[in-house]
């Protein structure tokens, strides 16, 4: 018997809460995004994260733990191998990821890629190096105005990411040249999780702003996954910010694309507010990009700040038939050296209006619990060589 009639899985990008056994083999050593924030930073505002658990899976500073909670509190491992944006999503949805996606952190991207990518597109390639976006701009976005260059970079992060001035590159052009790199990038030996468009305004180093003109191309899901198998059975799946790049599409009925991680949780709290039947996906994915990989931990504090806003205006939204998990899909400890995410174990939080019970969870080995409860909730049977196993039962 189906329990909820909406349930809302919101994405807090990379707000990990802990090392995991195995952080050590991916380079991250006492890694705590959230705990190390806390450390950071004077003032760490979420009351309403507070009430719902949050501060009960890390020591925070300022903000103590709660005994009697709203709904249910824990955290949850990730089995597949990799700390990166795809991997997270789509184990949550029942994929695991045996085989990080290529990186070319170090070194750039091959010559041969270059080469390629340089003859099918058009243009010179400029840059090609692990950079920031704002850096990259910095130093080579007014070359790239005056020459019709094109700015290549990577992260350490699976992506190669490619800058446009809307102005004088054209964002029909960005977009052409991302579409080949795709293609490109297919290959084994070059294949990376996502490539990014990174428009931008601005014409003189200092004055450059990169837009929400962004579009992540991602491979497509190596397998059919718990968004799939819930649009199948005639479900509304309706993804709030970058979900429906990271699955290309994939199981997505309807979509909303986002300015912020701000006017994510509007477009959210607007959804709240009307019938439907289903699966509200969101990622907020500033926290991760503007002061994770920044390493800015007043910046991140901040951000959690603005989401626990938003929070307490979506919680009496809720119905007694809906359901709400709070989560994230890696860590990116603003502490930590370098500017790769960190291995980490990630909060699972879930409320509704309906739970006579609250307290915590065990730990979960797996993100693919979300997927398998959601269709679990449902009545929708997981994809065959899917993980994960439900616990709906245990919210009650």
């Amino acid at each position: 018997m189906e329990r909820f009639r909406r349930i809302f899985v919101i994405v807090m990008d990379s707000l990990g809460v802990g090392a995991m056994d195995d952080s050590p083999e991916f380079g991250d050593v006492g890694v705590n995004t959230l705990g190390h924030i806390s450390q950071a930073v004077d003032q760490l505002i979420m009351p309403n994260l507070q009430k719902m658990g949050m501060a009960n899976l890390t020591p925070l500073k300022q903000v103590p733990p709660v005994e009697n909670n709203l709904g249910y509190y824990g955290k949850m491992r990730e089995k597949s191998r990799g700390k990166d944006t795809m991997t997270g999503h789509w184990e949550m949805m029942g994929l695991e990821v045996k085989k990080p996606f290529k990186t070319f952190t170090e070194h750039g991207f091959p010559p041969e890629l270059i080469a390629e990518l340089e003859r099918r597109t058009g243009h010179k390639v400029i840059g090609n190096k692990s950079a920031s976006g704002t850096e990259i701009l910095d130093e080579l976005g007014e070359e790239e105005i005056a020459t019709g260059h094109m700015i290549v970079y990577t992260s350490a992060d699976s992506v190669l990411q490619i800058c446009g001035n809307e102005e004088t590159f054209g964002l029909d052009e960005l977009y052409r040249c991302c579409e080949i790199a795709r293609e490109i990038t297919m290959m084994d030996e070059w294949k990376v999780g996502r490539v990014i468009a990174r428009p931008y305004v601005g014409r003189k180093r200092g004055e450059f702003r990169r837009t929400s003109n962004r579009h992540d191309y991602a491979l497509k899901p190596f397998g059919r996954t718990a968004l799939n198998a819930l649009q199948e059975a005639g479900l509304d799946v309706i993804s709030v910010g970058k979900i429906r790049d990271i699955f290309d599409g994939e199981g997505i009925t309807e979509a909303y694309k986002s300015k912020s991680s701000v006017h994510g949780m509007e477009q959210t709290l607007e959804l709240a507010g009307k019938e439907f039947h289903g699966l509200c996906f969101v990622n907020l994915v500033d926290f991760d990009a503007l002061w994770g990989h920044r390493r800015d931990p007043a910046g991140y504090a901040a951000e959690i700040g603005r989401f626990d806003e938003k929070l307490g205006m979506l919680l009496p939204l809720l119905k007694e038939d809906d359901l709400l998990i709070i989560t994230a899909d890696h860590g990116n400890d603003p502490t930590y050296t370098g500017t790769d995410h960190t291995r980490e174990k990630v909060p699972f939080l879930a409320y509704s209006p309906s739970m006579s019970g609250s307290g915590e969870l065990p730990e979960a080995d797996t993100f693919a619990v979300i997927g398998a409860t959601v269709t679990d909730n449902f009545g929708v049977k997981m994809p065959e060589g899917t993980i994960g196993r439900s616990i709906l039962e245990k919210l009650r």
